[in-house]
């Protein structure tokens, strides 16, 4: 028989179809965890199984295998890193990058990361090169600024084409090709690559810049130019989307400045941690050392990604609604564009993937035939076929929807 999840929302606060329909039957529940058990116990699943289902409505646990069990949660990770950034800096807010004079020489321009992995350039040229041209001024030298985030930039996993070196100035995620997303090759050190490209757009607006761009500081410069991002509403979605690693970290980073702490890995780890415990978000046995869930070393249980997601869809938490909205939909957008073809849960099931090698998770949301919305998590470790697990992984998703 179901009964109450702790940390998950009752009833209060939810509200559309899930909210107006009649709960789950026990009977139904339990017909729902015998198809589940079945299941779960697919070969191709690996050693380690966990999984739960909840009713976001009622808050009640309809399926728990091993529910607080902790294992890798790989980029299932990146829901509750934007839990952290959408709580601590809200929706609307924009990843901004300046362009101010020098403090100590008044020939010299200072670019000024922001932490905005998303930067393109041509914009922010246009406006310093026109703002320089407004003082009389047609040749400059160039520093840039990384101080914005913190060391170390390397991740733990060291160079890895998933993700560029973590800092505070880059351009395009530091690819050196022309994708938008997924494994590309990247700049050794972004920050200078931003600031050399940078230079060669002046240069092709009329202004001269002397020498190569050096590393300095902005700090007590007059802004000349700047650049927003798009709004973290869309950053999530992005992020959340194509499982994003480089937006990830620098989120990670964004939340743990908003909450005073240092802008690298261990700080945004922090800033996650201390976000979901004031959300009340079950954290029994949790590990987080980075945003994105390439580290091998996060853990996380079903049950508090199940949390996330419900916490994500009450009508309460406006702030995070783009953590439901950015969840690849099967068989349509993003890591599931290519998943659940031909199943009950193609266009129905909405879910962010986590894949490394050996482990594979899944965790989403999905409306059943009756109108309740569901939040569930199923992860699997060592598992010998990942394509075999994904679509054991998709199985159990999609048999919520029968």
């Amino acid at each position: 028989m179901p009964v109450p999840v702790a940390g998950v929302s009752g009833a209060a606060g939810v509200s559309g179809p899930a909210g107006a329909t009649a709960p789950v039957s026990p009977t139904a529940a339990r017909t729902l965890a015998a198809r589940l058990d079945k299941l779960i116990a697919a070969p191709g699943l690996g050693t380690v199984r966990t999984g739960v289902v909840v009713d976001v409505a009622s808050g009640r646990l309809l399926y728990n295998h091993r529910a607080t069990a902790v294992s890798t949660p790989a980029s299932t990770t990146k829901l509750a890193t934007a839990v952290a950034a959408l709580s601590t800096l809200g929706p609307d807010h924009r990843l901004t990058t300046d362009v101010v004079t020098s403090a100590t020489d008044p020939g010299r321009i200072v670019l000024v990361g922001g932490g905005d992995p998303t930067l393109v350039l041509d914009g922010l040229a246009d406006d310093t090169a026109t703002a320089l041209k407004a003082r009389g001024t047609t040749r400059v030298t160039l520093a840039y600024d990384t101080s914005f985030f913190a060391g170390p930039a390397l991740h733990p996993i060291g160079p890895n084409d998933n993700l560029a070196p973590v800092t505070g100035l880059m351009v395009r995620e530091g690819r050196l090709d022309r994708s938008s997303s997924g494994p590309a090759p990247r700049a050794a050190d972004p920050a200078r690559a931003a600031a050399v490209a940078f230079a060669q757009l002046l240069a092709k607006r009329g202004i001269t810049v002397g020498g190569a761009p050096q590393p300095g500081s902005g700090a007590g410069g007059v802004r000349l130019a700047a650049h927003g991002s798009a709004p973290l509403s869309d950053l999530v979605e992005q992020m959340l989307t194509n499982s994003d690693n480089d937006l990830a970290e620098a989120l990670a980073r964004q939340a743990a400045r908003a909450l005073g702490l240092p802008a690298n890995f261990a700080g945004g780890a922090r800033a996650i941690r201390t976000v979901l415990t004031r959300d009340a978000v079950p954290l029994g046995g949790a590990v987080f050392t980075d945003g994105s869930g390439l580290n091998r070393a996060d853990r996380l249980s079903p049950l508090t990604l199940s949390r996330i997601l419900a916490l994500a869809a009450s009508p309460a938490r406006p702030e995070l609604r783009p953590i439901i909205t950015g969840l690849p939909v099967a068989a349509f957008t993003g890591t599931l564009g290519a998943r659940f073809r031909a199943t009950p849960g193609a266009g129905l099931v909405h879910a962010k993937t986590g894949t490394l090698t050996g482990t594979n998770t899944i965790a989403g949301t999905t409306v059943t035939p009756a109108g309740r919305l569901l939040a569930f998590a199923f992860m699997t470790q060592d598992a010998d076929d990942p394509a075999a697990a994904q679509m054991d992984l998709d199985a159990l998703a999609s048999a919520l929807m029968t």
